[in-house]
């Protein structure tokens, strides 16, 4: 199946009972077994449900994995895939990621004397030089948020076999239609799936894939142990997504290219970063491993007072957390999305106060650079 296709016939369709072709939502805590001991295929939601089996099928699919993983957010899914780790071990980390992973990282499983190391990780030789005896997950975001750095991720694959470590590859920006990690060897693909794969700001969801079923084991043993599952309602919502992803894509994607040229050639403007440009470092590495450059951009206007003339021109772009959706965003990370990341750190990775970042969405290109013209004029 190509793409799109895949999106609407891949994984469950349906129900074969009634005929109706939307998964139905087992709104549902238990389940009748026929003996004690025994069951049907299904015991407990927390375990498995129907309807967030469905998603996960297709989740698989989408990424070319054996097994998906629904949980209740994107945090959720990433606390989950690290706690494969235990005390005493390391991860390498892209330096510019999200905040609630740094957060995460240095905040809680810092408690569980879980070692770390952040490290520009579009740079080889650093990553290299990152890699301790200790260390047993590569941890890639790519393209990363908000900075839009590329990830080699071949690269990435032989490093991970050198070392032998998991290759663990957040696709949050890149979403499965125009990425697919585990083709070039990543050993777990997640989403914050809240993001684009929803993409009508209406469920928060995380999701995983892997393609190794001893690994899909672990995952499942400790997403049932911890309890962080996805709710049939979200997991339906989120399967109603998938179903236009390749559409908002590359509407999304067609309006994202107009927009970083328009702003890379604005005087008022003092940097832009998107993968789609080729003057951005990442660029040909984009080309090479995507299908795409996808939807955020992000540029830096000086300082955070211009920063603030600009969102209190624009009517277009909702200033919000959050990114992926139908309708475009706009947001300050060094005061929103990365404010748990120390101000230190954030002028060391170039989050500065002036930095913006633009979540673009389906909206008439027109409109939007005209309400962007409104606060950089």
């Amino acid at each position: 199946m190509k793409r799109k296709t895949k999106m609407v016939h891949g994984g469950i369709t349906g129900d074969d009972r009634t005929g109706a072709v939307s998964v139905p939502i087992y709104q549902v805590s238990t389940y009748r077994q026929p003996e004690a001991g025994k069951h049907t295929g299904y015991e407990y939601s927390r375990t498995g449900n129907p309807t967030r089996y469905a998603l996960e099928t297709v989740t698989a699919e989408l990424e070319n994995g054996n097994a998906g993983f629904a949980f209740a957010s994107g945090m959720a899914a990433i606390t989950t895939v690290m706690m494969l780790l235990k005390a005493g071990d390391h991860v390498v980390l892209t330096d510019d990621v999200y905040g609630g992973t740094y957060r995460l990282t240095t905040k809680v499983l810092n408690r569980i004397e879980l070692g770390h190391t952040f490290v520009d990780t579009s740079d080889i030789e650093a990553v290299e030089a990152a890699i301790q005896p200790n260390t047993k997950m590569l941890y890639i975001e790519t393209p990363t948020n908000p900075l839009l750095k590329v990830t080699d991720l071949k690269k990435m694959k032989e490093i991970a076999d050198k070392h032998h470590l998991l290759l663990v590859v957040d696709n949050t920006f890149a979403t499965p239609y125009l990425q697919n990690p585990l083709d070039f060897g990543a050993d777990i693909v997640l989403h914050s799936a809240t993001k684009y794969i929803g993409g009508h700001s209406d469920v928060v969801a995380g999701l995983v894939a892997v393609n190794d079923e001893q690994l899909a084991e672990e995952i499942h043993f400790i997403q049932n142990s911890v309890g962080a599952v996805l709710g049939p309602q979200d997991s339906w919502l989120l399967m109603r997504g998938i179903k236009t992803l390749g559409l908002r894509m590359e509407a999304i994607e067609k309006n994202a290219n107009k927009i970083a040229t328009y702003l890379d050639q604005h005087p008022n403007v003092e940097k832009v970063y998107y993968p789609g440009l080729t003057s951005h470092a990442g660029h040909n590495v984009a080309e090479q491993q995507a299908e795409g450059f996808g939807g955020m951009i992000a540029f830096d206007v000086g300082s955070g007072e211009k920063a603030d003339q600009v969102l209190s021109k624009v009517d277009y772009f909702t200033l919000a957390e959050s990114l992926g959706a139908v309708e475009s965003l706009i947001s300050i990370p060094a005061r929103m999305t990365h404010a748990s990341i120390p101000k230190n750190r954030r002028e060391e990775l170039g989050i500065t106060d002036g930095l913006i970042r633009l979540s673009i969405g389906i909206e008439d290109v027109d409109d939007l650079i005209e309400d962007l013209a409104k606060g950089l004029n």
